[in-house]
């Protein structure tokens, strides 16, 4: 493996990584979860991540396809996702997770956890964006990645909440947030470009 290809990987990964805000989220999943048994919780956990993985898997492979009967283009898409990512970030700089209503014990690892806290639109936007940048396998392997992250995280919540406190919990919630308006800035910018060249030849 080159080191271009590392590169790729690494930028597929940071995207991905920001858009799902493990740590931001965290205070969510406690929150849901803190009255539940030890073994509940490790199911809920599963659940959470099998949810998460198989939407963005399926999606990772059939959402390119839609966009294509569609008639969306690379460009339109940078642009449009690039929207999105934005207006999420903005969203969560303002007024963070929103915590979800009363879900029951039995779905709350699909609703709201797997979807949409961990895999929403602006996770299903940044995908889509490193497939046409970086490559379905550098994509794929960034978000096996990603849950085996949001696994051991929410695995060990309790802990790592002790660790950084809620105000670290924000604090990264917020950076993450910065970064993620930043990437969408970006692929916003490479999409009016491009638009532009086309136009121009």
């Amino acid at each position: 493996m080159t080191i271009g290809n590392l590169k790729d990987y690494l930028l597929a990964f940071i995207p991905i990584f920001v858009a799902i805000d493990v740590i931001g989220g965290l205070p969510i999943f406690l929150a849901l979860t803190q009255r539940l048994a030890h073994e509940e919780r490790g199911r809920i956990v599963r659940q959470s991540v099998f949810t998460a993985l198989s939407i963005a898997l399926g999606f990772l492979f059939v959402g390119k396809l839609v966009f294509s009967v569609l008639g969306v283009g690379v460009y339109d898409f940078q642009v449009a996702g690039g929207l999105i990512l934005l207006v999420f970030a903005i969203h969560d700089l303002l007024y963070g997770h929103k915590p979800p209503g009363s879900p029951t014990l039995d779905n709350i690892g699909i609703v709201p956890l797997g979807t949409p806290l961990l895999v929403g639109p602006a996770v299903l936007s940044a995908i889509l964006l490193c497939v046409d940048s970086y490559g379905y396998v550098p994509t794929m392997v960034s978000i096996v990645l990603n849950m085996l992250i949001v696994w051991t995280v929410f695995r060990h919540s309790t802990r790592i909440s002790g660790l950084v406190g809620e105000g670290g919990c924000l604090a990264f919630a917020k950076v993450a947030s910065i970064l993620l308006g930043a990437i969408a800035v970006m692929l916003i910018r490479k999409g009016v470009m491009a638009m532009i060249g086309l136009a121009a030849t």
